[in-house]
């Protein structure tokens, strides 16, 4: 594994487009998230999604959450976004908001579990949108570490436990932890609930029905 030091306050240009270039051609990263850190593929190579499963020993019919950019690059891979979804985007984006959307059929079948189904956000990290930009698409982001395990906002502690299965790790030091994303099904119908999470369900319903 090639592991490149970054500093979070002012990246390395080069760095994130070496993150970047191993995504593009269906390398398995380790990167930085506002949470923990994150395993980092194409979810478009069916080959490298196969990788993220074996590496963590996860069952094929979990879902891999994703991240990206910024919603006009969701757009672009997911179609137009609904009313809803738009609406949330503008409140809670970047932020610790996970919402779920039908899978496009390019996408490896792996990536929605089975379920049709994907959850997507734009994180609080610039360091992790930044590699989505560079790598033109949406990316994984499930957690750097072996199914059962705790996951881990310690990249040194990355190493020890992936650094044999995985090609490059973006180092930024410790990440901030906390709560995990809320998942919110907007797929069909009204948004209901998932997971609860860093943002208040209360602060969801709100923020719908105040438009």
């Amino acid at each position: 594994m090639r592991r490149v030091f970054v500093d979070a306050g002012a990246p390395q240009h080069d760095a994130i487009e070496e993150a970047a270039t191993w995504i593009r051609q269906g390398g398995v990263i380790v990167i930085p998230t506002d949470t923990l850190y994150g395993l980092a593929v194409d979810p478009f190579n069916a080959t490298a999604v196969a990788r993220i499963f074996a590496i963590k020993g996860r069952s094929r019919d979990q879902a891999l959450p994703l991240l990206a950019a910024d919603p006009t690059q969701i757009a672009a891979h997911f179609g137009p976004l609904p009313q809803p979804v738009e609406r949330l985007a503008a409140r809670f984006w970047p932020g610790p908001l996970t919402l779920l959307l039908p899978a496009p059929t390019t996408f490896a079948p792996e990536v929605s579990g089975g379920t049709g189904l994907v959850g997507v956000r734009v994180p609080a990290d610039a360091i992790a949108r930044a590699v989505c930009a560079g790598a033109g698409r949406p990316i994984t982001a499930t957690s750097a570490n072996v199914s059962g395990q705790p996951a881990t906002a310690d990249p040194d502690e990355v190493e020890r436990t992936l650094g044999d299965a995985v090609d490059f790790l973006l180092d930024t030091g410790s990440t901030p932890g906390g709560a995990p994303s809320t998942i919110v099904d907007t797929a069909a119908g009204r948004p209901r609930l998932i997971r609860a999470g860093a943002v208040p369900w209360d602060d969801i319903v709100r923020c719908l029905q105040d438009a």
